[in-house]
């Protein structure tokens, strides 16, 4: 295999100009413009070299090919026309040998891959990053592991153990699926256009024995939209419209062994889990 070739900074802007693409705001765009960046990223994402990897948003190709580096194989995501029609081109010039794959499709809207893959990598645009993560959880059981770079605010709520202020709703539903903790802070300064926001990573590892089947994730997801809701209620309060009244809220609670008293952001998934588990 030759070697792989990495984007830089001058690299991307010649492309985007080359292809009078502009990243915008709508799709949440930021191409990462430094290699050791990129290198740093897939580092991080902890790949073994065996995995079939898929990115979204792959964008020019900057991470695509720092994971052709190392994965086993790539299959990216992409929604933009223009960057899908130029992305060929350039794994095929940058990284030839490897094994690559272009889906060219909503990431929201995708629900099977050319193959099942192992790990999810990708810098998500910021305005989806939650939506399409969980997205792609519930439709790809075989995801073991993932590494994720979006705005360092959403990355410590994804992050957020119980108790803290920003835990909430993100936190509880990746926690359905996975482990997960911070894995760095990425600077500004290398974005493209450079966002006004700090942003990170978060790497998750999928959970070797399942909390439950689907209509039980759907039961707990309901719990936890409802707690979150009103999150400054307790949960006899909090949960009154789902569970039918404030009496009922407190009788399912005391059965799953949580004070009514409690609120939402002092739960871990495993007591969302019991409550739905009663109702």
């Amino acid at each position: 295999m030759a070697e792989v070739q990495l984007l830089g900074g001058v690299d991307i802007r010649e492309l985007a100009s080359r292809l009078d693409v502009t990243p915008t705001k709508k799709l949440g765009q930021n191409f990462v413009t430094d290699p050791n960046t990129i290198r740093r990223i897939v580092n991080a994402a902890k790949l073994n070299g065996i995995e079939t990897v898929v990115e979204i948003g792959p964008g020019l190709g900057s991470l695509t090919l720092g994971l052709l580096e190392v994965a086993k194989k790539v299959i990216a995501v992409e929604i933009d026309p223009k960057m899908a029609a130029e992305l060929e081109s350039t794994i095929a010039k940058r990284a030839p040998g490897t094994d690559f794959t272009l889906v060219r499709n909503d990431a929201l809207k995708v629900t099977e891959l050319p193959d099942a893959p192992d790990a999810l990598v990708a810098n998500l645009p910021y305005n989806i990053s939650v939506p399409v993560l969980l997205h792609f959880l519930e439709h790809f059981p075989s995801l073991q592991t993932g590494l994720v770079l979006v705005q360092a605010e959403v990355a410590h709520r994804l992050a957020a153990a119980p108790g803290s202020k920003i835990y909430g709703v993100p936190s509880v539903k990746l926690a359905w699926y996975a482990d997960s903790a911070l894995a760095g802070n990425v600077g500004r300064n290398i974005f493209w256009p450079v966002p006004n926001v700090d942003s990170a990573l978060v790497y998750f590892s999928k959970r070797a024995i399942p909390l439950g089947d689907e209509a039980l994730r759907l039961a707990t997801f309901e719990v936890a939209d409802a707690a979150f809701g009103q999150r400054r209620k307790t949960l006899r309060q909090a949960l009154a419209v789902w569970a039918g009244s404030p009496a009922d809220a407190e009788r399912i609670l005391i059965a799953a062994g949580v004070s009514p008293q409690a609120r939402g952001e002092e739960l871990d998934v495993h007591q969302f889990v019991s409550i739905a588990k009663v109702k």
